[in-house]
């Protein structure tokens, strides 16, 4: 199983302290390895930002007009989070549903 997050996240942090066996990733230093963003983009559409973020009030018009895998490319931290990858399966976010589906 892997996360994709970033350590200061809560979200993130709550995700890796309740599983086992994970193998986490920081975005800001890491990234997210295209083909995951790639897949997780086709499954989750424009939810995969967080318009909520600092990161995301920072943009300027123009930025928030870059396709959305431009973007978060140029801006990993853009990300919902957590993106957990188990089994090739992709989960976004640290919801009740996510955490059912993981047992």
């Amino acid at each position: 199983m892997k996360l994709y997050g970033l350590k200061t996240c809560d979200s993130c942090r709550k995700a890796l302290k309740k599983m086992k066996k994970i193998e986490f990733f920081d975005v800001r230093t890491d990234g997210v390895p295209e083909e995951v963003l790639k897949k997780a983009f086709a499954k989750f559409d424009t939810a995969l930002i967080n318009t909520r973020s600092s990161t995301w009030r920072g943009l300027n018009a123009d930025q928030k007009e870059i396709p959305t895998l431009d973007l978060l490319t140029q801006f990993p931290t853009l990300m919902k989070r957590p993106l957990i990858d188990y089994n090739g399966n992709l989960y976004l976010g640290w919801t009740s549903d996510v955490q059912d589906a993981l047992g």
